[in-house]
């Protein structure tokens, strides 16, 4: 029952929709501050870079070498992401421009692919990756077993940061700050919230889990490096924001059905379909085209639940 095309193409999409889910995690809580980050696919493939030369470097065992090089993805990710926050925050800079600049800088044809490159990154696999668990024996169950049982720990880690991410943004304090911050930042100013000091901490915040996204390519779906390792992931999980509405809950919904049609040609592959593989590689990209038509004019993002103050840049008045 496990060997089903079903149950496989479940079990895939959950894992190839995690680097999804991190990353569009990170948007989210990016834009719920008012920040559009347009960047995640450089800090993706510079948390990937380096957290897979990290693994090739770090002595000792893989659980060692692997929680460290996960740590330095995502101090990676959010170091990328503080330019874009001094960018657009402090120089108040047009967001989306600044966006693909950093997206062009850190990307597949900038600094990810300077430091694989000088470092011969590409020429050896990764010295430890992380492997599928069999939570408490129970892997062969059949369909629940392989889903959900028999996922890695960055799949379970995925799960915690969702219930983490929307907990803190509906039920404490701090979270309703930075959503007053992204709805109305003027009225938030004027309540004495730090209007930039909530939305640097949370762009850097995405930055990081955006960097553990790309670590998910380079140390469990794909153990090895390649220029441009992360194939346009960065870009879905912008989109997938849109599609789960602001809400981390759906984040992983979505995740998980970009997820299936990433993994879909790969399993047909294996199977002997012989359907143009390119047809379901496009589907992804297709649905975030879609996706971000839909919700193109101001008017249709205030009824999806867009933060009314995303992508302006925020300036006191003097008083």
């Amino acid at each position: 029952m496990n060997d089903g095309i079903v149950v496989i193409v479940l079990a895939a999409a959950v894992a190839y929709g995690t680097p999804l889910l991190f990353a569009a995690l990170g948007e989210l809580l990016a834009e719920r501050s008012g920040v559009l980050n347009l960047g995640v696919e450089g800090m993706m493939l510079v948390g990937a870079v380096m957290g897979f030369l990290c693994v090739q470097h770090v002595g000792g065992s893989a659980g060692v070498a692997l929680p460290v090089a996960v740590l330095v993805a995502a101090v990676a990710g959010a170091g990328a992401s503080l330019i874009l926050a001094f960018l657009v925050i402090t120089l108040r800079a047009n967001q989306i421009v600044s966006g693909l600049a950093l997206t062009i800088f850190a990307g597949a044809a900038g600094l990810s692919s300077y430091v694989g490159n000088d470092f011969n990154l590409a020429d050896n696999p990764a010295r430890f990756s992380f492997r599928d668990l069999d939570v408490l024996g129970l892997d062969g169950v059949p369909i629940v077993g392989p889903i959900l049982l028999g996922q890695s720990w960055l799949v379970y880690g995925s799960w915690v940061c969702v219930v983490a991410v929307g907990l803190y943004l509906s039920r404490t304090r701090p979270g309703l700050n930075v959503r007053a911050v992204g709805e109305n930042p003027a009225a938030a100013d004027a309540m004495g919230i730090g209007v930039a000091r909530y939305r640097y901490l949370h762009t850097l915040a995405g930055g990081a889990l955006a960097g553990v996204g790309g670590a998910c390519f380079s140390l469990a779906l794909t153990p090895q490096w390649v220029d441009g390792l992360t194939a346009g992931a960065g870009w879905i999980a912008i989109a997938l924001v849109i599609f789960a509405f602001w809400r981390a809950d759906l984040c992983l919904v979505g995740a998980y059905v970009f997820g299936a049609f990433s993994a879909l040609p790969l399993i047909l592959q294996a199977r002997g379909v012989t359907i143009t593989p390119q047809l379901f590689q496009a589907l992804p990209y297709v649905m975030t085209i879609v996706v971000l038509v839909l919700v193109s004019t101001g008017t249709a993002r205030r009824r999806l639940g867009a933060p009314a103050a995303l992508g302006t840049p925020y300036v006191r008045e003097e008083r």
